[in-house]
């Protein structure tokens, strides 16, 4: 017999595929999942290849230890998915195709339990005409046990021991009698019989704006791969056209699949409630979400029904890009433009490019939605590349966009206008007025605690954290000083450290403080916060939002969780605070992330026919940023911000990555990073790449971990991508840091 030889994948950080000995009874398939020995561990790895050969010595192969016979292979198109995420982003193989799958596939010793048949049991005639009467009188849980036989065409075990603790040895005896038959089905195996019927009983169809109905026919009508870009303001309806497009798809197509991206996991709920809504024909399961709080069985089960093409529509964040999804037809990104698309640790992919990519793969239309497109997709459109459908107008007819003011917070102190805590006292009157009409203000602030910092006035003493060169954020309700981001946290001091002075006193201002002062000056009015500290629990935003929704908040207070894709109908007031800072951030992409919130936070006003309000307090009121907001002019703040980037050569124009480097010092950060320069510069290519000089992060220090970075640029991505790949090596031969990692297009510089 003939030996095989497997080329497999495994979550380490080597961009090889490793030999094995492949000897057991399954044929083996490109696409299987197996647990093969690495090192002195067993892995689950995917094999990529079969070969004949291997140039592994005989004495050093390893063979395959199981294989997931249950689990459907893995297409080729999905891995060649993979492997095109990897040679990009830098990574090996197995470290994008891994832990793009759910933990429990990832664990061989829970393949029995994930794919386990369950059996199930029917009532048969002979069963129905004696059981009835041969059960004692008071068997109540019996009783029980043999009305869900009745009543079900099929009962499973799992479900009768909830009824009967007892239920499996009663149904031996019960078979043995020949009042019931046994059958056996998978759980999850087999998903093939899951699919869907076609909808034939969908909800009435909203009626369309003409805009709406433009952009409707072209998705629906495009050939191949077809890129668009959804411009649309908010309010204009755009959830609905991704709607009218899939109904359109998934009537053409009876078995086609449908991957719809939000950025952030408190968009999830609404959107799944509207597409159940929509789409109530489709059997269960045919709708699946996937993000990361999903509990691991539940995203186990939606991963394998998208995988088996049970699951119609995906609905997920950013890791839901990777998942396998055999019939895909359309891919929908929501919010095109949220940093949340880019990952940050580990595979530092951006989702929205990879549903470019896999939508150029699949020869499928993408739709990319948002009100304030990144500049980069911007630039596409502008370029003819993607083509752009506007949707100008809010699609309720009576809804205009709001009204912004720009409150002048120099102008009110010169008049002597005191304000209060930081409300301005225009702020304050537009509150209070909302309240006695019984309509809803939301007040905006992307800074949660009570304080960002905790000082001394006598000796000049500042409360930070002792792991992380940051200040730590003072927490009121909780009695606490908190870092943001290590997690260190420590009592509040009766007073200062240094010099024992007691008047010790906040500065600045978190949600949890303005939250205070609303209570305090606008009396009688329901005041709610929502940020990462009030929905720490699960379930605990959606019932925040719900409380939002059926108007029992007068005042809604929170970060940039409220400031995105929440439809709040009774919302006509919308006040934003401190958004100054972000004018004078040494990132380049900080003018197009402030106006993209301000927007953003400004569309929740106005939305169901009242007249809406913005009221920005600001001390640079002539800001150019500030005055394309006040006039809704997108189009001219992105015309302008790209002639800038095309002068400063920064991208869109070029291409960027970033090499970080983690250390004990920061010399010795530093050190490595100053190597990794003087690596690059005898490579290939490298007279093509600009290397700029190492230096620290803004946040040097995060638990005891210093931090510092290289940045690469080249007007050619091809170049700087073969520079990148010949520069793995050398980085992976130098040491003296702890980690390092490499970022292409990175979203903060």
């Amino acid at each position: 017999m003939t030996d095989v030889f497997v080329r497999v994948a495994v979550d380490q950080p080597m961009p090889v595929l490793f030999d094995y000995r492949y000897g057991l009874p399954d044929v083996p398939v490109v696409g299987m999942l197996v647990q093969v020995p690495f090192g002195r561990r067993e892995v689950v790895g995917l094999i990529c290849e079969i070969a004949d050969t291997s140039d592994v010595p005989a004495s050093k192969l390893r063979g395959v230890t199981a294989v997931c016979g249950a689990c459907p292979p893995l297409s080729e198109t999905w891995i060649a998915l993979a492997g095109f995420a990897a040679d990009y982003y830098q990574r090996g193989l197995g470290e994008v195709a891994l832990p793009a799958m759910p933990q429990a596939l990832r664990d061989a010793a829970r393949w029995e339990r994930l794919f386990a048949v369950e059996p199930r049991y029917r009532m048969l005639a002979e069963g129905r005409a004696q059981l009835p009467e041969a059960l004692p009188a008071r068997a109540i849980a019996l009783r029980r046990l043999a009305d869900a036989l009745a009543q079900e065409p099929s009962l499973a075990l799992s479900d009768a021991r909830a009824l009967h603790p007892k239920a499996s040895a009663t149904f031996d005896d019960w078979l043995a009698r020949g009042w019931i038959e046994e059958t056996v089905t998978a759980d999850v195996a087999g998903l093939e019989s899951l699919m869907p019927a076609l909808p034939t009983g969908t909800a009435p169809l909203p009626v369309l704006t003409d805009e709406q109905r433009d952009a409707v026919d072209a998705i629906s009508g495009a050939q191949g791969f077809a890129p668009f870009l959804l411009h649309g303001v908010t309010g204009s309806g755009k959830t609905e056209v991704y709607l009218h497009a899939l109904a359109a798809l998934l009537a053409a197509r009876p078995d086609a699949q449908a991957l719809v991206l939000v950025p952030e996991i408190n968009l999830t709920p609404q959107f799944e409630a509207a597409f159940r809504a929509r789409f109530a024909a489709l059997a269960d399961g045919a709708i699946v979400t996937m993000h990361s709080g999903l509990a691991e069985g539940e995203r186990a089960r939606n991963w394998l029904a998208a995988h088996t093409g049970g699951a119609r529509i995906v609905l997920g964040t950013r890791l839901a890009i990777l998942a396998s999804m055999p019939k895909l037809a359309i891919i929908v990104v929501d919010e095109e433009h949220d940093p949340a698309y880019k990952q940050q640790e580990g595979l530092r992919y951006s989702a929205r490019d990879l549903a470019i990519y896999r939508a150029k793969q699949l020869d499928v239309p993408v739709v990319l939605g948002s009100a304030t497109p990144s500049l980069e997709t911007w630039w596409q459109a502008e370029q003819g590349r993607y083509t752009r459908l506007t949707l100008a107008r809010r699609a309720v007819a009576e809804a205009a966009l709001p009204s912004v003011r720009l409150i002048d917070l120099e102008e009110e102190r010169r008049r002597g206008r005191a304000s209060v805590e930081g409300l301005a006292g225009p702020l304050i009157a537009a509150l209070k007025s909302r309240v006695e009409r019984g309509e809803q203000s939301l007040v905006f602030l992307n800074r949660r605690g009570y304080a960002p910092i905790l000082s001394c006035d006598a000796c000049g003493w500042v409360a930070g954290c002792p792991r992380c060169s940051a200040y730590a954020v003072l927490h009121k309700p909780e009695r606490a000083l908190r870092c943001h981001h290590c997690g260190w946290e420590s009592r509040i001091p009766k007073s200062c450290p240094e010099c024992g002075n007691i008047d010790i006193a906040p500065m600045g201002r978190g949600t949890q403080r303005v939250e205070e002062t609303l209570a305090s000056v606008v009396p009688g009015a329901r005041v709610l916060r929502i940020d990462a500290d009030s929905t720490r629990r699960k379930g605990s935003a959606q019932a925040l939002f719900s409380d939002v929704h059926a108007g029992e908040v007068d005042i809604l207070v929170g970060t940039q969780m409220i400031a995105k894709g929440h439809d709040f109908r009774r919302v006509t007031l919308v006040g934003v605070l401190n958004a100054d800072t972000a004018l004078f951030s040494h990132d380049f992409r900080a003018s197009e992330r402030l106006f993209a919130q301000l927007t953003q936070v400004s569309g929740r006003a106005g939305r169901a026919g009242l007249p809406g309000e913005v009221m920005i307090q600001t001390r640079y009121p002539r800001h150019a940023l500030y005055q394309a907001l006040s006039r809704q002019d997108y189009v001219g703040f992105a015309n302008s911000t790209l002639a800038e980037r095309r002068d400063a050569r920064l991208p869109p124009f070029v291409y960027q990555a970033m090499l970080r480097a983690e250390g004990r010092t920061l010399d010795a950060a530093l050190a490595f990073l100053k190597q990794a320069a003087a690596a690059f510069a005898p490579l290939p290519g490298a007279d093509r790449v600009t290397v700029y000089d190492a230096v620290p992060l803004t946040i040097v220090k995060v638990f005891n971990v210093h931090r510092a970075q290289l940045l690469l640029e080249s007007a050619s991505r091809a170049a700087l991508q073969a520079s990148l790949r010949a520069w793995q090596p050398e980085l992976r031969a130098l040491k003296g840091v702890l980690r390092w990692n490499v970022e292409v297009d990175p979203l903060d510089v």
